[in-house]
């Protein structure tokens, strides 16, 4: 396939807004009274449906499973996506959408220390460069010399926590996605991520009536059913942008596809900005400036021959 490069940084800057639109959809679903447990449990169960019919109309094989593969698959879907987006989700409930994504997308950056401490494989001295950036830039967003911080303690520890499965989720992507194509990895990461939320939280006590209650969507007077804010969830949130970014792919190497969609916390910011006022101060601008610099450098860290690792999961940087 002939690459054009202009068609991928299209492709993933696209999904990066979508993304960063999702941010605060999500944040307004939490604000209804959605616990973060369901709304993953939602967003996951509908990638999960999507994904598998669009797999089972257009490539059917794709889906074909062995035995042998099922116990990856489920550390891998629990762990690398439905954890992620859970701690993503209780995060933007306690944190500003860019502040978490900050946190979270200091996930390259772990994945460097990991492969050149624990792997051994060769890491440019970048990383340590990288590293300083990335722990300056958080400690000016979390305002340390205010009293302990500025931000709530257990919104930072998720979203420290959402890095750490995120890199996860890369870490074991490389692995899986060496047997698997991409597409087909991710749909069953999302279906084990659906089935472990039906067993951990089960709907029993869910009255699909909320659905249809009126919520607030902006700081004025206007209000929507709660079932559009989760179908924008699902599909606009997580279907579309997954398949922008797969797409992106094709014609862009992961790492430039991965620098190219550091501006989702960017995008984040503005959004949230503009919706709901959330408002960042001087310092939480040039730390996530700091850091965003920092995760660029820990993306060409490594230097090792890798194969594409799977796409990434809602609200993450596209893959190293």
């Amino acid at each position: 396939m002939h690459r054009r490069p202009a068609v991928g940084y299209l492709l993933t800057v696209a999904a990066a807004g979508l993304f960063a639109v999702n941010g605060t959809v999500s944040t307004l679903a939490l604000r209804s009274g959605v616990p973060p447990t369901w709304l993953t449990a939602m967003r996951c169960g509908g990638a999960a449906v999507g994904l598998l019919l669009a797999l089972a109309l257009v490539s059917p094989r794709r889906l074909r499973l062995t035995r042998r593969e099922v116990p990856f698959l489920v550390v891998f879907g629990v762990v690398g996506v439905a954890l992620t987006q859970f701690l993503y989700y209780v995060a933007i409930g306690r944190l500003p959408v860019g502040i978490a994504l900050v946190f979270e997308m200091t996930a390259p950056v772990l994945i460097a220390l990991w492969v050149r401490l624990v792997r051994r494989e060769p890491v440019r001295p970048r990383i340590w460069l990288a590293l300083s950036l990335s722990l300056g830039g958080l400690v000016l967003v979390a305002q340390v010399w205010q009293g302990g911080g500025s931000l709530d303690a257990l919104g930072v520890g998720a979203a420290l926590a959402a890095a750490v499965c995120l890199a996860t989720y890369y870490l074991m992507g490389e692995r899986g996605a060496a047997d698997r194509d991409p597409v087909a990895l991710t749909c069953w990461s999302f279906v084990a991520a659906a089935l472990f939320w039906a067993v951990v939280a089960p709907w029993t006590p869910f009255d699909p009536a909320l659905l249809g209650e009126a919520v607030p969507v902006s700081l004025g007077s206007a209000r929507l059913p709660l079932w559009v804010l989760v179908a924008w969830i699902v599909v606009l949130g997580a279907i579309t942008p997954f398949w922008l970014s797969i797409a992106a792919l094709r014609h862009l190497p992961p790492t430039t596809a991965g620098l190219v969609a550091t501006v989702e916390p960017v995008f984040a910011s503005v959004v949230a900005w503009l919706w709901v006022e959330q408002v960042l101060t001087g310092w939480q601008v040039l730390g996530g400036i700091v850091v965003l610099t920092g995760i660029a450098l820990a993306q060409t860290a490594r230097v090792t021959a890798r194969r594409a690792a799977p796409a990434p999961v809602p609200e993450t940087p596209a893959p190293l």
